[in-house]
Parts: structure tokens; sequence; C-alpha cells
């Protein structure tokens, strides 16, 4: 069976995509154009810009890709987990586990690298990335919010607060692992978070033992 037009178009703007969400990453959206990206995959100047139609579109699809795999890679595996302390742990863990392929993939974060590129430009590229970085911070809050209310999370946790000691931990280890290029961030950021929903935790025996804790427990 001979392969669709519309089929190849698909995977011909996946393929765009996909390194376009790597150069964002790397270099920032700004560096994105499409006769490099052309000259990246083999194909045409004039059948990449029929796909986009400008480099606007183009970073505004690359935000997108970034977001769909941002959605299978770490949203995905929490929610097929319960509510509550389950479903946060799973969350932390996805996140880090994201966080760390594409620090060894392109060594560094697509959302942290292009919205500290567009932070201070308003436009729409600006607005993309504000709507995708909301909506992750609302997700994180609610999956505490949604412990808390189950009773897994301690009355007196503020959600928000929590959120952002959490989030802290996991931009520190991304931006360790860009500039000092130390991969073994991420096993010391999953110790703080596991640390971290322990204190929070009404059941702390529910949250795993970080591996650096067992160690010092084993020296005293």
């Amino acid at each position: 069976m001979t392969e669709t037009r519309p089929a190849r178009g698909h995977d011909t703007r996946r393929a765009i995509l996909r390194e376009a969400v790597q150069v964002g990453a790397v270099e920032g959206l700004d560096r994105l154009t499409i006769g490099r990206l052309a000259t990246a995959l083999g194909a045409s100047k004039s059948g990449v810009f029929g796909l986009f139609g400008s480099k606007e579109e183009l970073q505004l699809a690359a935000i997108e890709e970034a977001k769909s795999t941002f959605i299978a890679e770490v949203i995905g595996p929490a929610l097929r987990r319960p509510s509550g302390i389950e479903r946060l742990r799973t969350l932390c863990e996805a996140w880090l586990d994201h966080t760390s392929r594409d620090a060894a993939a392109d060594g560094a974060c697509f959302f942290l690298s292009v919205g500290s590129e567009f932070g201070s430009r308003p436009g729409r590229v600006r607005d993309a990335i504000v709507s995708v970085w909301q909506q992750w911070h609302d997700f994180h809050r609610q999956t505490i919010v949604e412990a808390q209310q189950l009773g897994e999370i301690t009355a007196a946790t503020d959600p928000a607060q929590l959120a952002f000691e959490l989030a802290a931990i996991e931009r520190s280890a991304v931006a360790d692992s860009t500039l000092l290029d130390d991969t073994a961030v991420f096993d010391r950021a999953r110790t703080a978070m596991l640390r971290l929903l322990r204190e929070h935790a009404t059941d702390p025996e529910r949250i795993p033992v970080p591996p650096h804790s067992r160690a010092a427990d084993r020296r005293a």
C-alpha cells in the first residue's frame, strides 16, 4: 500500500517540529528559520513555508509540539495514578525523568530556555509560553490540593508554597546540569523532592525513603 500524501505531510511536519523544539531548547526560538530547518531535514524551503507560513507560526507550532510531549511524558503518567499523594509523587518523578532526558539529549529544558528568552518580549509567542507555563503551575498546585482534600497532605501545607518549592528543586537541577554539565544533579533533585513530600505527607511511609537518606542511615 502506498503512503498517502496527507500522511507524508504529517510526518514531515512532525520531523520539522521535533527539530524546531531541539533548536529552540538549545539556541532559542529566534534561531529558528524556515531555511535552517529545510536544510537540516533535506526539505525544500517552499515546502516548509507551505506548512507554517511564517517564522512566528513556526515558533508557535514548536511550542505546541513541546507542550504535547510534556503532556505525554509528565501529565499523562500522573493522571494514570489515583488522585492523592501517589499522583503527586508520580508527577514529580515523571517531571524529573522528562527533564533529565531533555538535558541528556539537548543539554537544556525547552520551556525554561524559551521562557527566559521571551519573558520580557510581549507578543503571541510570549503569550503561548505563558499559557503553557500557567497551565502547568495550575495542574501542579491542583494535584497538591486534591491530595490535601483526601487527607494525604497535611492541613498545614500551603499548596502554592509546596508547588513553588518542588519547582525550585527542578529548575535548580536544570541550571546545574546545563551550566556545570553535571547529570548527577537529577539524583540529588529526586532525593530533595522525595524528602519534601515526606515532610508534607500525613503518612510519610507512602513516599519512598530518598536514596541519599538511606545511605546516611547506614553510615550512622
